[in-house]
């Protein structure tokens, strides 16, 4: 009995215990969602697959790894971790047969993506669920399809996946052009209008323009309609009647003094080495002050990197290298320089550029003045460097470096015997630009992000006369120092509207030094501003009802004369239909800092202007509003626009203006005031593009403290037309054009004689200013190139230019001066480029 009784109890022991083993067996699907909660992770699993099981639940003091070994040694199902956050679920020959998994993010902000479709080139298709994961029945085919609207499609091999391996696919946010662009192929391949008014320039796909051989950024700039140069010269570029400082430039964010090489014959910018160039006649952003006139973005700023690079070229005036390579997974280095060949080879094109920048200065006339025994040794060289650090800090954060150099210098030393006297002069000139830029791009999600930007910006012009025989000594200098800072925020309220905030902070100095050894004379001025500003923007782009709004408003704060000035800014466009589009502009502008011209020949009579700042008296800010409105009509390759604008600049001074009659010497201030037309005309036939553009505007000055206060702007050209003819197919590219337009006005003497009331101080009676048309201005320009590439994937460009085909003489310039040696007046004239050739060769892999 006590024997039966002892081995009762122990069955009944032995019952309970399993009893309360199998009440610890629970489903699968209750042990993954405690697991989810506990490590938060994610798990994803066929439910067809784990129903049935049941398991005693891993002890929760487990480590993940742990537990993990434990459910598989348990139900037998292969458990594969990614990044400890994202773990699938299958069963081994599930995986090994039939299935492939995998999970998709974005790579803008690793986030998994919800319903991307997914599928084989010609089999099954499946979509991702909330946490980015998919399966999909293996196919004969190899190649994966992965699509989603708003980003790029990739298409991903899996011939060599292995079979335990879910594949882990980023794809990247696709910048829908399209919505955005309103012509494309505007002029030529590589420009396009965009939908908030602004026209995009792209270097690398640029096709070809008459006359340029090379992407050259302010060139190709002047091929739009409203933008022009009265003298030819890309450091005098005139949008809608302003004058070349009113225009704000920034390379990478740094604010650029020097635009020019050669005196303004050649940009100062690589041609080789922008990616974008944004081009804004009217209705500027906010988040941009200062240049009244328009705006010119030039950024080689680039996330995306293929692959190593390199390319070196040559022509008639400089010669060039640009390398991007690569240092680590996550950054770059960008290296460009170019320098000029004139100090090793005078070729046609040096002599005809030289011609064009030196006459009617003290330097040619010097040399014209004097017929016997003239000696002369020029050295005339620049060199331009750009430098770019990109790094890559996870997924959310990228920093960039930028450094920027341009110089130029002149050297001419000039001696003759005339009346048995030796006369000698020595000329310096130096004119330099440099700067840096750092900036920080932090992308916080996918709807949020932020950008800050610090840059400096130096600039120098540094000119020395020496009169040998006189011992005298001028010199003049010019120096800005320009720092500043922004930060700027966005946020992705939905899908159609973004708001913008910022903040800004500029210090700008300038320095203006004159000295003379005999007689004794020094003067130094010093000027510093501070400026503060707030931004904020909103944008609204609705693709279905086809609505483009931007609004912004700026509020800029002047410590020293302790102002605030509000500024406006309007982006509007409609698509009335498909083909047809109505845009309006507007903004209002300030600018504190722009160049005048003391005496005309400063500098040789060359880049004679210095920057100076407004001092809020006898120097006024300046300050500008402009409207605009313009339809568009692009269909079956006909592109139509037509831009009417009212524009008005208030506080310009008339030493900017670059009189040369009888306001030359007078300081005064006043207003000018531009209303305008211009209209391009497109077509497109295959490879064949030609277009027709005509400006019409008319362009008056108004100073109340003259005797006549309204009179003709000096860089008013009434009408201006422009054509060209272009052939692109494969590698070769060919364009013929001209342009024609009336003269720029002058101002004539009332008489031949001079006014000697004054003996000590003889004068030229003049007519009222800008009382006459000069003689009208054409050109044809030709330009062709074709490129070739070998066996081994090296690249091989050839072109060649020709300026003026004709050798037309056209005068641009022309003004009247005293000669002291015959004591009458004198008439001088400029003339542009005579036929000037080019010839470039360039080499890339």
């Amino acid at each position: 009995m006590k024997y039966t009784s002892v081995l009762f109890f122990c069955l009944v022991f032995v019952l309970s215990m399993t009893a309360q083993n199998r009440s610890k067996a629970i489903a699968l699907k209750d042990i993954l969602q405690s697991i989810e909660k506990q490590h938060l992770i994610y798990f994803n699993y066929i439910d067809n697959e784990i129903v049935t099981l049941k398991i005693v639940p891993p002890k929760k003091s487990l480590s993940l790894n742990k537990k993990i070994s434990y459910l598989e040694k348990k139900t037998n199902l292969f458990f594969e971790n990614i990044d400890n956050k994202f773990i699938t679920i299958h069963s081994n020959n599930t995986v090994d047969s039939k299935n492939i998994c995998g999970y998709v993010f974005s790579k803008e902000d690793n986030s998994p993506l919800e319903n991307v479709n997914i599928k084989f080139e010609d089999g099954f298709s499946t979509s991702t669920n909330k946490k980015g994961y998919f399966e999909l029945k293996k196919e004969k085919s190899t190649d994966l399809l992965i699509s989603n609207i708003g980003y790029t499609t990739e298409k991903i091999s899996v011939s060599d996946l292995q079979n335990k391996n879910c594949l882990k696919i980023y794809i990247e946010v696709e910048v829908s052009e399209l919505n955005n662009i309103i012509a494309n192929q505007l002029l030529t391949s590589g420009i396009s209008k965009k939908i908030n008014g602004t026209f995009e320039i792209k270097p690398k796909k640029l096709g070809i323009l008459p006359g340029l051989i090379e992407p050259d950024v302010l060139q190709t700039m002047l091929q739009i309609p409203g933008i022009y140069s009265a003298d030819e010269s890309i450091s005098s570029i005139n949008v809608r009647g302003g004058t070349h400082d009113q225009n704000l430039f920034l390379w990478n964010g740094i604010k650029m003094y020097q635009t020019g090489h050669f005196f303004g014959l050649i940009s100062a910018f690589n041609p080789n080495l922008a990616h974008t160039i944004s081009i804004t006649k009217n209705g500027t952003s906010a988040f941009f002050g200062e240049g009244v006139s328009s705006f010119v973005d030039i950024s080689s700023n680039s996330n995306k990197f293929k692959k190593n690079s390199f390319s070196a070229g040559i022509n008639m005036i400089d010669a060039d290298v640009y390398s991007k390579f690569k240092i680590s997974k996550k950054s770059f280095i960008e290296i460009s320089g170019r320098k000029s060949i004139t100090d090793l080879v005078k070729t046609p094109t040096y002599k005809e550029y030289y011609n064009k920048a030196f006459q009617n200065t003290s330097i040619t006339n010097f040399s014209n003045n004097q017929n016997i025994d003239y000696l002369g040794d020029e050295k005339f060289n620049f060199y331009d460097i750009t430098a770019k650090y990109s790094q890559q800090i996870g997924e959310k954060n990228h920093f960039i470096l930028d450094f920027i150099t341009i110089n130029d210098q002149l050297k001419i030393f000039q001696t003759t015997n005339a009346s048995s006297q030796i006369q000698s002069e020595n000329n310096i000139l130096y004119q330099k630009n440099y700067g840096g830029n750092l900036s920080w791009v932090r992308n916080w999600n996918t709807k949020n992000s932020t950008h800050l930007n610090a840059y400096t910006s130096s600039y120098v012009l540094n000119a020395e006369k020496n009169k040998i025989q006189d011992n005298q000594i001028i010199k003049q200098k010019n120096e800005v120092l320009d720092n500043g800072f922004k930060l700027e925020n966005s946020h992705a309220i939905n899908s159609k509207f973004t708001l913008k905030n910022g903040y800004q902070f500029n210090e700008i100095g300038t320095i203006n030094s004159d000295e003379v050894n005999s007689p004794i004379f020094y003067r130094r001025i010093k000027e510093v501003l501070r400026i503060h500003a707030l931004v904020v923007e909103a944008k609204y782009n609705d693709t279905l009802s086809k609505i483009y709004f931007n609004a912004g408003l700026r509020l800029n704060y002047i410590e020293q004369f302790k102002k605030n000035l509000l500024e406006p800014r309007l982006q509007f466009n409609y698509a009335i239909t498909k083909y047809f589009n109505l845009e309006v502009l507007g903004e209002f502008k300030s600018q504190n800092s722009y160049q005048v011209i003391d005496l005309q020949n400063d500098y040789f009579g060359i880049e004679k202007r210095r920057w100076i700042l407004a001092n809020n008296t006898t120097i006024p800010i300046q300050r500008s509003k402009q409207a605009s409105i313009s339809l568009f009509y692009n269909k079956n390759n006909w592109l139509f626009t037509v831009d009417n604008f009212y524009k008005k600049v208030t506080g310009i001074n008339s030493s900017s203006q670059e009189f040369q009659n009888q306001l030359e010497f007078v300081k005064t201030n006043g207003d000018y005031e531009v209303l305008g037309m211009e209209m391009l005309v497109q077509k497109k036939i295959n490879h064949f593009i030609t277009w027709f553009s005509y400006t019409y505007n008319t362009n008056n000055y108004y100073f109340p403290n003259l005797e006549q206060p309204v009179f003709p702007n000096n860089f008013k050209l009434d009408h201006i037309i422009s054509w060209a003819g272009i052939y692109e197919r494969k590698n070769l590219k060919i364009a013929l054009g001209s342009k024609w337009y009336s003269g720029k006005p002058e101002t004539t003497p009332v008489s031949s004689t001079i006014n000697y009331s004054n003996f000590s101080n003889p004068k030229i009676d003049y007519n009222t200013p800008n009382n006459k048309i000069l003689d009208d201005f054409f050109q044809v320009n030709f330009s062709t190139t074709y490129k070739w590439e070998s066996l081994n994937q090296i690249q091989y460009k050839l072109g060649f230019s020709l300026l003026n085909v004709l050798n037309r003489k056209n005068e641009i310039n022309e003004y009247y001066r005293i000669n002291t040696v015959t004591n009458s007046i004198e008439d001088v004239k400029t003339f542009s480029l005579r036929r000037t050739p080019n010839l470039s060769f360039r080499i890339a892999y």
